[in-house]
């Protein structure tokens, strides 16, 4: 996962410190693995570089250092809708990227149902591609493509389950 477009994610909600957004990650995403610091903050850096963020710096009231806010420009804001609404390729490590993007919708649009329509859709896709495949392959070949089925019919189920608990989702994320 491309932790770039959580952090947009989180910035597109209001701007913020590079600890907090890490601390919000571990929350909504890293509870079997934290993000490192300083992943977060080579990341701040690239987006900035990218002109996706742009760093505001705060003194510090109790005069301590300099403090940097990091802000989502119209660039960045973009570049995370666009990836919100494109469906991802159907494969096995799905799962967790189409988790990310049900949450960060929410987030972001209040709402995951158009992300999750568009991804069923290319899974279905996805599934007619293969199907016309299995009707001329030999029997190994069969069996690949009716293992790649089996899991994209699992993610239909839980797209299916998800939209129908997305209410549910937004209320527990908006404790967060």
């Amino acid at each position: 996962m491309n932790a770039q477009y959580i952090l947009l994610g989180f910035l597109a909600q209001h701007s913020d410190y590079g600890y907090e957004l890490k601390k919000k990650y571990d929350s909504y995403f890293g509870k079997d693995k934290a993000i490192l610091p300083g992943q977060v903050y080579a990341t701040l850096a690239r987006l900035k570089r990218d002109n996706k963020v742009i760093a505001v710096e705060q003194p510090e009231e109790s005069g301590g250092p300099q403090r940097t806010r990091y802000e989502i420009t119209d660039v960045g804001r973009q570049e995370l809708r666009e990836w919100l609404e494109s469906p991802e390729a159907p494969s096995p490590q799905l799962q967790a990227t189409m988790y990310v993007k049900t949450v960060l919708a929410l987030l972001e649009q209040g709402d995951a149902a158009p992300y999750l329509d568009n991804q069923r859709m290319a899974h279905i896709e996805r599934m007619r591609t293969l199907t016309r495949q299995r009707q001329d392959s030999n029997l190994s070949d069969m069996l690949l493509i009716d293992h790649a089925l089996f899991h994209l019919e699992a993610d239909l189920r839980w797209i299916e389950l998800t939209i129908s608990r997305l209410t549910k989702l937004k209320e527990e994320l908006s404790h967060e």
